[in-house]
């Protein structure tokens, strides 16, 4: 029996933890491995796995990922953008595809259904394979990187390797292209920053040709052409030991970094990054800063404000063309794309600058004095303080009032959030005004505390001082006399009759009403109606008037009363609050 529910739970068949292969038909979630810390396959030689691995962020949603298991770097994930809970479930199903659900929704695929596949495979080298008939590679991480790149893991044309958004949410890429291979800044117009076609500590072993694909070997980084023949060599460590497995990891500061996963601590890895200079990264200091290469920031004294380093503009075209102008940012200055970006355009110094004022999406340009060449750009990062680049002016948009980047658009999207934050105060006051006095209100009515209006408080002070009116007694002075309304007499119209005796030895009648309905009304029809009555039993007596519940302190006399002689007391009907 126990074997029998073991093969058929889910759970139960995802619990096993798996070397070198997988068979389809497998499923399992974070939970089903929560021992074995979301391991769920491992390699033969026992250096990677492929687990549920926590986000750094928060710890209770999860990356599939393939991990070197010694120094706990993840070399590979299939959800970065998308991390899943701890019972989302990764499916290696009997179609031969791999997927990845949370909730009924698919966020990972391998895209690999019918296609033959009969094994899924963590290789030594720290790929992940789905097999075919012959071991044939249907499928294989190693054609899919996320932000970094093993050793003799291929890096070809049409792939990218992207990092993780930065602070400021930019991501940076790599790839082949044009026969070069490229970091760019990932902008809504990508800006390259890094070529290694242009990095002087490459090895040339081939003059001329074009990259077509690129791969870590020992200690270098190593290019090749189409025809496989080796073009460079990047030497990034002087450890020569071809044993040795490295991974190049691009970090979401900009840089890539090289790591060496042999050595057990950071003492192996590569001091070597790239770029060399960290002034030549899009963000080493905050947009439109300069950057100096002692890693000081410093904003240009034309945008420099007490809020904050920039010209006080978003987007230019949201602007009209007579309300900014260009600045100079100062001399000496570069920016880590020129190079690597074809110009705008090719004139002289006023042209450029005509250029890019009639160009809405032209934020900054730079000109070369030497070459005449114009550049525009629509998005601005850091600013490099460069030597050798005193032959470019560089010149930054503006607004015309002179705000030193605190323009008059600015100002009215301040009055705008003054505004509303101003209308959001009155509606909330408001609201909590209107909740309270419902509060009040019911809490009166729920204690019987209803305050009479302004008119009604006239009226009853004006009875108060008529001559010969009924005495007025609380509604506690008639609970008192009559033992809390213990003996009943009789019981008609709205209410009962209760028999009562006052301190001085009066005996009395008290009606009391238990109609909720009952008002002040009600209480001045009865009073005129006994006032009206003329009978036996009512002369030289009194009668007194008691509402259910009391939202007044007063009753009311109607003089003395004979109980002795009185035969109906539920033919008297007298109503109201007092």
């Amino acid at each position: 029996m126990c074997l029998f529910v073991l093969f058929q739970s889910d759970s139960c068949m995802a619990t096993f933890q798996a070397i070198g292969k997988l068979k389809p038909g497998f499923q399992g979630a974070q939970m089903n491995f929560i021992d074995e810390g979301g391991l769920f396959l491992l390699s033969n030689n026992s250096l990677f796995g492929l687990s549920f691995t926590t986000t750094d962020k928060d710890v209770t949603l999860f990356l599939l990922a393939i991990v070197h298991l010694s120094t706990k770097r993840i070399v590979w994930s299939a959800n970065r953008a998308s991390p899943v809970k701890n019972f989302d479930k990764f499916v290696f199903d009997d179609t031969g595809n791999a997927v990845l659900r949370t909730g009924g929704s698919v966020i990972w695929s391998t895209s690999t259904a019918n296609k033959g596949v009969s094994a899924m495979e963590l290789q030594d080298s720290g790929n992940l394979v789905l097999l075919g008939s012959a071991d044939r590679i249907v499928w294989q991480s190693f054609d899919h990187p996320a932000n970094s790149l093993l050793s003799n893991q291929n890096f070809s044309e049409g792939m990218k390797l992207v990092s993780n958004p930065s602070a400021s949410n930019l991501t940076y890429y790599l790839e082949i292209k044009s026969g070069d291979m490229l970091l760019y800044a990932n902008y809504r117009n990508p800006q390259p920053y890094w070529s290694i076609r242009r990095d002087n500590r490459r090895i040339i072993d081939k003059v001329g040709g074009d990259v077509s694909v690129a791969s870590l070997n020992g200690n270098s980084w190593r290019f090749y052409d189409k025809s496989k023949a080796l073009l460079w060599q990047f030497i990034f460590s002087d450890n020569a030991d071809t044993n040795s497995t490295w991974v190049a990891s691009l970090g979401d500061d900009g840089f890539i970094t090289f790591y060496n996963l042999q050595s057990g601590s950071s003492n192996g890895n590569s001091p070597t990054r790239i770029p060399a200079d960290s002034c030549s990264r899009p963000e080493p200091c905050n947009s439109y800063e300069i950057c100096y290469n002692s890693n000081r920031c410093q904003c240009p004294s034309v945008l420099d404000s007490k809020d904050k380093c920039g010209p006080g503009i978003g987007f230019s075209c949201n602007e009209s063309q007579g309300s900014v102008e260009l600045v100079n940012a100062g001399n000496g200055l570069s920016y880590f794309a020129l190079g690597l970006v074809p110009p705008s355009s090719k004139g002289n110094l006023d042209g450029c600058k005509s250029s890019c004022l009639a160009n809405c999406s032209c934020l900054a340009m730079f000109h070369e004095e030497k070459s005449q060449n114009c550049f525009h750009f629509e998005t601005v990062g850091s600013l490099q303080g460069s030597n050798n680049g005193s032959d470019i002016v560089s010149y930054i948009k503006v607004s015309r009032n002179g705000g030193h980047g605190r323009d008059s658009g600015g100002d009215r999207g301040s009055k705008k959030k003054v505004l509303l934050v101003v209308a959001i105060l009155l509606v909330t006051t408001l609201i909590i005004v209107g909740l309270l006095y419902v509060g009040i209100r019911c809490y009166q009515k729920q204690n019987g505390v209803l305050v009479d209006s302004p008119k009604e408080a006239e009226e009853d002070n004006f009875l108060e001082n008529i001559s010969g009116m009924p005495i007025r007694f609380s509604h506690k002075d008639l609970q008192i006399a009559t033992n809390n309304f213990t003996t009943k007499l009789g019981q008609g119209g709205f209410g009962s009759v209760y028999e009562g005796v006052l301190p001085d030895g009066t005996r009395l009648a008290v009606k009391q009403l238990e109609g909720i309905g009952q008002g002040k009304k009600e209480f001045r029809a009865e009073v005129s109606s006994i006032g009206s009555i003329h009978h036996l039993h009512l002369m030289n007596s009194h009668f007194y008037l008691s509402s259910f519940k009391s939202t007044s302190e007063h009753s009311t006399s109607l003089g003395p009363l004979d109980l002795n002689s009185c035969a109906d007391f539920s033919a008297v009907r007298l109503s109201g609050p007092r």
